[in-house]
């Protein structure tokens, strides 16, 4: 008989977006451990997306580039994890260093997809699934051999009451009501590829405003700042910029409050989905099969392209045709219809 988790450390993964995924298995963790300890290891960049998860007691920051940089930064991780005294690691990463450090802090019980250079490491090897299965499926996948499922199967992102206030004073400061309904356009992706033309965001949001006569809110990062105020100029001023005007938790708390949100597949999207706000997600390059909204929340994606082979990540395509594809006339359709089933 298998002996009961009671210390577990959870590695995570490395974008916004699969961290979400990994949300669902990680409320089934605890719902089968209910009186364990459960920590997450999660880089810098992704551990707000796990902050306020109540499955989780503690976050441990994974600095790569900073304190855990070399050897003495990878020796002092593995002292702290030792003194943690986890019995099971789950590793929903494929990386062998971090499951070393791991062996090396002495957890005894190591839980992960199976791959030939860390084979080794693992107690508890899985095998890849065959087909590639949606990432919410794929990270269930690795828990599901201890006996560990479930059938929600929506991801979630916890907000706090700071972040709603403080979403709230953003909307305000750009004109927007505590009951005022409004739309959200969030265009950038993590590379370009993945990116509708700004020239179709523009004239998406000129009819959007013909259509409806609401507000419209450009969210994004600060790289995507540019983008923002180019689209807005662009549309005759239809849309109002606030790019690099919250972080991720204000973001969502915006989006909770959204009538709808039409994003390309992005980080940005996935959090809109897990608010069940409507969504209209744009694809491309990416299969939504495995990267598209997931779940019991209200969504429509688009996808028309099927003359490559796809998921494609040629990242010197330099002719976006499979974006292209995709017309404006077809964002407002998909739009409307959210909207009339509201």
């Amino acid at each position: 008989m298998t002996e009961p988790m009671k210390r577990i450390l959870i590695i995570e993964v490395n974008w916004v977006g699969d961290v979400l995924f990994t949300t669902p298995a990680i409320r089934a963790i605890r719902q089968h451990n209910p009186d364990s300890f459960i920590a997450a290891l999660v880089v810098g960049r992704c551990a707000e997306m796990l902050e306020g998860n109540p499955h989780i007691n503690e976050i441990i920051p994974f600095e790569e580039d900073g304190a855990h940089r070399g050897i003495i930064g990878k020796i002092s991780l593995i002292l702290a994890l030792r003194s943690k005294g986890f019995d099971t690691v789950i590793s929903f990463h494929r990386s062998m260093s971090r499951m070393l450090m791991c062996a090396l802090a002495g957890i005894p019980r190591r839980i992960g997809y199976y791959t030939k250079k860390r084979s080794w490491l693992l107690s508890d090897p899985v095998d890849m699934p065959k087909a590639q299965p949606h990432r919410v499926e794929y990270f269930l996948n690795i828990v599901r051999p201890a006996g560990i499922d479930t059938e929600n199967k929506d991801y979630e992102f916890f907000v706090p009451d700071e972040s709603i206030a403080s979403a709230d004073e953003i909307l305000e400061a750009n004109g927007i009501a505590g009951d005022e309904e409004f739309f959200i356009i969030n265009p950038g992706g993590n590379w370009p590829p993945k990116r509708w033309l700004k020239e179709n965001f523009a004239r998406l949001c000129e009819g959007l405003k013909s259509r409806y006569g609401k507000k419209i809110l450009i969210t994004g990062a600060r790289k995507d700042e540019q983008l923002g105020w180019d689209i807005v100029g662009e549309s005759n001023n239809s849309a109002i910029s606030i790019c690099a005007k919250t972080n991720l938790k204000e973001l969502a708390a915006i989006m909770r409050k959204a009538a709808l949100v039409i994003a390309n597949d992005s980080g940005p999207m996935h959090i809109a989905v897990s608010q069940k706000t409507p969504v209209v997600t744009l694809f491309g390059p990416t299969l939504p099969a495995i990267t598209g909204p997931y779940g019991t929340s209200e969504y429509i994606v688009l996808h028309e392209w099927d003359e490559c082979d796809i998921p494609c990540y040629d990242m010197n395509c330099e002719d976006y045709r499979c974006m292209k594809a995709i017309s404006v006339d077809d964002v407002l359709a998909a739009a409307e219809r959210l909207i009339k089933s509201k």
